[in-house]
């Protein structure tokens, strides 16, 4: 999936000055000046009149417009047509000069929260900035520099000393440090060497490297980062959408009470001027201007923030959804553990070599794509151990794998696959319990008839992984748990290390998807972080999922509620305290306006307000809401 839609470096966020609608409110604000002035340097009032009436026509020119096409095409009543209606009101009744007020100060809140939901939007998009806009390539021995968008799949290009990495590749030669700092917003570099994978926008440090490009400029992490957190903001939350279902209701409700304030009084024989006026103060103060920008302003800034710290949000929903999390369950290889799991003991059985056993395994684990079997393949290649095609592949899920060497079967897998073979013996199962309470995972090589040797591979922990459980724990998170498909043993001194309330093991992907619906029923709701790929069952059954390590790996930003583009699980704490800070921005905004709106219905009804008092507080209020959205871009 391309990124079509990304903002190119040739779109940098407009002026201020700029704006049609900065324009137009400046122009209306210099006419009322001038009417305003005029009027007491006694300018004729036709004239005074008439400088208001140019303010009215053309500062009301964009939300007018607006307004008319929201009732027309859309048989809709919003806050723009209740603004018109008072505007025109305000004038029949000979109060222009209130009139062109309320319209200047109506069109430049509406400018300036145009602008800062453009603001907010285009924190986003900058992060193309961090790009380079052109690229040394190597094509035909020859090195050129072309734009970064003509960077074809399997073309070359070099990368000098503090240059920023043109798209998504692999070192070819070169080695060197990359800060990844732009991408998973961890500022400590990572050593890239040949055959290493490296991401756009990401700073090379002290080496040059030759990197084969192997995603287009659209393609690759950063633009996708781009694409999809755009896409977010289209994803909105129970609360967002039920204040734009309010506001949708609200608008012609407040409109209906405006007339019945304007016309009711009239049977008791009431000054109709007097209340037609406060009708129209009704109006203006009733709209819910605030209310309804308090939230989108929000989120908006917030999706921003998050994307340049690393944590790729898929919508505001997932914000407001996290608030709520009682449970976090997190998985052991790949988000507790390092990742790199590495084979620690060999141990030969029956008179068989270690050197037999490591080539056996790795013929049979040859095939397979479990990490574990990377470990054995890696220690194979590091002691330069030959081994032969094996024949017959066949995984046995959750179990290990069976395979023919020169026609004789094999079998490799956990301790239950030889357990039901019944080749256990009693001794034996005291050196695996020995391995696993050292927290390592244990598999065995065997036939039919016989166990070979036994393999111990260990996955270290990551170091932050107690910090994090600590961390989640004092913010009131109720309970985090451990699932694994690991053993029981292995399982429970990883979990003990990391601190967690309850450990799960020899669980199966469906299994941890059925665990993850049992601990929501329990405790609440739970959020589920895992590799996105494994997991991607438990992480879709969750509250929330969350992909730890995203970057470069295109299942899991699909998969996941939530992805954290680097490593660090530190990462986990602040993504929930982000969630309540900008879930407390959004209750202040609320709170604020409603109080707001409240003050000026009774001041309006009463007759304490004027009109001009009634529309200045009522942009103010907008304005502060606005200010107070946008402090999620410094969060």
């Amino acid at each position: 999936m391309g990124c079509s839609t990304c903002i190119s470096h040739k779109e940098p966020m407009p002026r201020l000055w700029q704006n049609p609608q900065v324009i137009t409110a400046t122009i209306a604000g210099l006419l009322l000046t001038i009417g305003f002035v005029g009027s007491y340097l006694t300018l004729p009032r036709i004239i005074a009149n008439g400088f208001y009436v140019g303010a009215v026509l053309i500062g009301g020119y964009y939300f007018a417009r607006e307004a008319i096409d929201e009732f027309i095409k859309e048989y809709e009543i919003g806050i723009e047509f209740l603004m018109s209606l008072a505007a025109i009101v305000a004038g029949i009744m000979g109060q222009w000069a209130e009139a062109a007020t309320l319209v200047f100060l109506y069109s430049i809140s509406e400018a300036a929260e145009g602008y800062s939901g453009e603001r907010a939007r285009h924190a986003i998009r900058a992060l193309m900035d961090l790009a380079p806009k052109t690229a040394l390539v190597r094509r035909n021995n020859t090195e050129f520099r072309i734009p970064i968008e003509e960077i074809h799949i399997g073309d070359e290009f070099i990368v000098l000393p503090g240059e920023s990495l043109a798209t998504d590749g692999e070192v070819i030669s070169g080695h060197s440090s990359v800060n990844q700092a732009p991408i998973t917003g961890e500022s400590i570099p990572v050593e890239k060497t040949i055959g290493s994978k490296v991401f756009s926008a990401t700073i090379n440090g002290e080496g040059t490297l030759t990197v084969r490009a192997t995603k287009k400029f659209a393609d690759n992490t950063l633009s996708r980062i781009i694409f999809l957190v755009e896409k977010a903001q289209d994803k909105k939350g129970r609360s967002q959408r039920f204040i734009e279902r309010f506001g949708n209701l609200y608008s012609p409700f407040i409109l209906l009470v405006g007339i019945l304030i304007a016309t009711l009084p009239l049977l008791f024989g009431q000054p109709w001027q007097e209340w037609v006026i406060r009708a129209t103060v009704f109006i203006v103060a009733a709209a819910p201007c605030a209310l309804v920008i308090s939230i989108p302003i929000t989120l908006v800034a917030a999706l921003g923030t998050a994307s340049r710290n690393g944590i790729l949000l898929k919508g505001g929903l997932y914000l407001e959804q996290l608030v709520k999390i009682k449970v976090i369950a997190l998985d052991k290889t790949g988000t507790l553990t390092q990742g790199k799991p590495k084979v620690t003991d060999i141990i030969p059985l029956n008179n068989h070599t270690r050197n037999q056993i490591l080539n056996a395994a790795a013929t049979l684990e040859s095939r397979s794509q479990h990490p574990m079997a990377q470990a054995i393949l890696q220690q194979a290649n590091e002691e330069n151990i030959q081994y032969n095609p094996v024949e017959q592949f066949k995984s046995l899920t959750g179990s290990g794998v069976l395979g023919f060497i020169n026609g004789k079967k094999f079998y490799i897998g956990n301790p239950k696959l030889f357990i039901d073979m019944n080749l256990l013996i009693e001794t034996l199962t005291q050196e695996i319990n020995k391995l696993q309470a050292a927290g390592k995972t244990v598999v065995l090589l065997g036939t039919d008839k016989e166990i070979l040797g036994l393999i111990a591979i260990a996955d270290p922990l990551r170091p932050t992984a107690r910090q994090m459980v600590s961390n989640l724990k004092s913010m009131g998170i109720e309970r985090v748990v451990m699932l694994t498909g690991d053993n029981l043993i292995t399982a429970s001194s990883i979990g003990e290390q990391a601190g967690v309330d309850e450990v799960f093991s020899d669980l199966s992907p469906e299994d941890k998807t059925r665990k993850v619906e049992e601990l929501e029923r329990r405790y609440g709701k739970v959020m589920m972080v895992g590799d996105g790929v494994n997991d991607a069952p438990a992480l879709a059954a969750a509250h929330v999922g969350v992909a730890m390590g995203a970057v470069g790996t295109d299942v899991a930003l699909e998969t996941a509620d939530v992805a954290l583009m680097g490593e660090n699980l530190l990462k986990l704490p602040y993504l929930i305290e982000f969630s309540r800070r900008t879930w407390n921005i959004i209750l202040q905004n609320l709170g604020l306006s409603i109080i707001v709106i409240g003050s000026l219905v009774v001041g309006a009804v009463t007759g304490y307000f004027t009109l001009p008092i009634a529309v200045l507080a009522h942009e103010i209020s907008e304005l502060i809401v606005i200010a107070s959205g946008l402090r999620m871009l410094r969060s």
